[in-house]
C-alpha cells in the first residue's frame, strides 16, 4: 500500500471539491494510493492463464532453432534458376524433424514438408503447387515464380536466444502461453493471486433462493461483482449480505481487512439515515467519501481500512445494479490490475456514429450503456439500450459497449461522433 495519505495524496491537487469530484482527479488519486502486491508463486504454465507474470522472460533458445520451409515443396539454391522454363533433378526428401545433409550440386533439389531443416546451401523453397512433377525424380516450373529466399524461415527468426520474449507484468493470454511453450519452458514466476473480500449491505437484501418479504429483494450486485472479479483473475472472498447494523459491519470490515488484499462493498456510501457503513469505514481507516461528478454512480468510498495490524484497499461502491458496475469499471478494475503487478493502459475507446441524440449537461462524465452495430453499409454505430436509470439492470445486459459522453461534453446530436468501450474481455 502507499505509505503517503489520500490527505497528502490530495493536497498536491488543485481544486479538489469532495462533492463535486471529476472522474480524471478520482482515478488520479485511487492511482497514486495503490502499490503493486510484491509476492509471486512458480506455477505450471497449465495454470496460468490470465495470470501476471513476474518476471522478464528471456529466450533461452533460438526459436527456430534451424532454418526451415515455410511451406511444402522443393528447397533449392536460387543461383542455379535461369530465365524461363527450369528442369531441376530431385535427389532426396527430407520431413519435419528429419535433416538432410548430402551436398546439392547444381540443378538439383530436394523435396521438402513444411518445418523440416533447409539442406545445406539451400536457401529458397518452391510450393509444390507452383511445380509440374509428373516427370519421375524431376520438377520444371517458370523461374519468374519464385525469388531467392521465399518460403524460408531463419534461424532464431521468431525469437532469437538471449533477447526478451515476454516482459513482466504481461496479462498472460493464451498465445503467450504458447509462445513460453515455444521457448521449452514448464513453469514460471506469476504475482500471486490478489485476495478480494466483498459484500453488499442493506437489510432489504435477499440472496437467490431465498423467499422475498415486502419490501425486500434480491441482491445482483454480489453476482456482478463476482463476474467482473473473476474475470480478472482474482482470488474471491464471497461474505455475503451484511445487515445495516454497525456490529455487524465492523465485524464485516474486520474479517474482510484482515484476510483480504482489497475490500469491495455495494451499498451504504450515500447519505440515508440507515447507511451505518460510512461511520464504521471512518472509523477503521484511512476513508474519503465522495460525490462524483458522473452518472449514474455518483456515491463512491475509496481509501484503506484496519484491523489488528492488516490493512486493506477498499472501494465503497454505490448500491444501483448499474452503477455498481460502472464504478467497478471505471475506477476499481484498472486500481485492481495495477495492484496485481499488470501493465495497465487506459481503457481502449473507438469512435462511432451515433445513431440518436443524447441529452447531457456540461460538467458531469455520462456512461451510457450501447449496443454496438454495424449498419447497411458495413459502418459501425451506436445506439443506447433503452431506458438508462441506475437501477435498470436489463439495460445493462444488453449492452455490449459503454457511451462515454465527457465531463466537458454537452448533448449530442444524432449522427454525431462519440467515444464507446467495449464490454468483452473487460467487465
Amino acid at each position: 500500500m502507499s505509505e503517503r495519505t489520500l490527505s497528502e495524496i490530495i493536497s498536491c491537487l488543485a481544486g479538489y471539491d469532495p462533492e463535486a469530484l471529476p472522474v480524471v482527479q478520482a482515478q488520479q488519486i485511487i492511482r497514486e494510493f495503490i502499490t503493486p502486491i510484491k509476492e509471486t508463486e512458480i506455477i505450471n504454465l497449465r495454470d496460468a492463464l490470465g495470470r501476471v507474470l513476474a518476471e522478464d522472460i528471456i529466450s533461452p533458445i533460438n526459436v527456430p532453432a534451424h532454418d526451415n520451409a515455410a511451406m511444402d515443396g522443393y528447397a533449392l539454391r536460387a543461383a542455379d534458376l535461369q530465365p524461363g522454363t527450369v528442369t531441376m533433378r530431385v535427389v532426396g526428401a527430407v520431413l519435419a524433424g528429419q535433416k538432410y545433409d548430402e551436398k546439392i550440386r547444381f540443378g538439383e533439389c530436394v523435396q521438402i514438408m513444411t518445418g523440416a531443416v533447409m539442406p545445406p546451401d539451400c536457401d529458397t523453397v518452391i510450393p509444390q503447387e507452383l511445380v509440374d512433377d509428373s516427370a519421375q525424380n524431376s520438377i520444371r516450373f517458370q523461374s519468374e515464380l519464385i525469388q531467392q529466399g521465399d518460403n524460408r524461415r531463419f534461424m532464431g527468426e521468431d525469437l532469437a536466444i538471449g533477447k526478451e520474449a515476454l516482459s513482466k507484468g504481461t496479462v498472460l493470454r493464451p498465445a503467450h502461453l504458447g509462445l513460453i511453450a515455444s521457448l521449452g519452458m514448464a513453469e514460471i514466476p506469476v504475482r500471486r493471486k490478489l485476495r478480494v473480500a466483498f459484500f453488499s449491505t442493506g437489510d432489504e437484501l435477499r440472496s437467490p433462493g431465498e423467499s422475498l418479504d415486502e419490501g425486500s429483494v434480491y441482491d445482483s450486485n454480489r453476482y456482478t461483482l463476482y463476474g467482473m472479479l473473476t474475470r480478472l483473475g482474482c482470488e474471491l472472498i464471497d461474505m455475503d449480505v451484511v445487515p445495516d447494523n454497525p456490529n455487524d459491519l465492523e465485524n464485516a470490515f474486520r474479517h474482510a481487512c484482515e484476510n483480504a488484499d482489497v475490500v469491495i462493498t455495494s451499498g451504504g456510501v450515500s447519505v440515508g439515515a440507515a447507511d451505518y457503513t460510512k461511520k464504521v469505514m471512518a472509523r477503521l481507516g484511512d476513508m474519503h467519501f465522495w460525490k462524483i461528478g458522473m452518472r449514474p454512480g455518483r456515491p463512491m468510498a475509496f481509501g484503506r481500512v484496519q484491523s489488528n495490524g492488516k490493512s486493506a484497499l477498499l472501494f465503497g461502491l454505490p448500491g444501483n445494479p448499474v452503477a455498481v458496475m460502472v464504478t467497478f469499471y471505471f475506477f476499481a478494475r484498472d486500481a485492481l490490475l495495477y495492484m496485481m503487478g499488470a501493465n495497465t493502459e487506459p481503457l481502449p475507446r473507438i469512435r462511432v456514429k451515433s445513431t440518436s441524440p443524447i441529452r447531457k449537461k456540461t460538467g458531469r462524465t455520462e456512461y451510457q450503456r450501447g449496443l454496438l452495430s454495424r449498419n447497411k453499409e458495413g459502418q459501425l454505430e451506436v445506439s443506447i439500450t433503452g431506458a438508462q436509470g441506475s437501477g435498470i439492470l436489463s439495460s445493462m445486459a444488453q449492452a455490449n459497449c459503454m457511451i462515454v459522453l465527457h465531463h466537458d461534453q454537452a448533448g449530442i446530436q444524432g449522427g454525431d461522433m462519440v467515444d464507446v468501450v467495449l464490454f468483452e474481455g473487460l467487465v
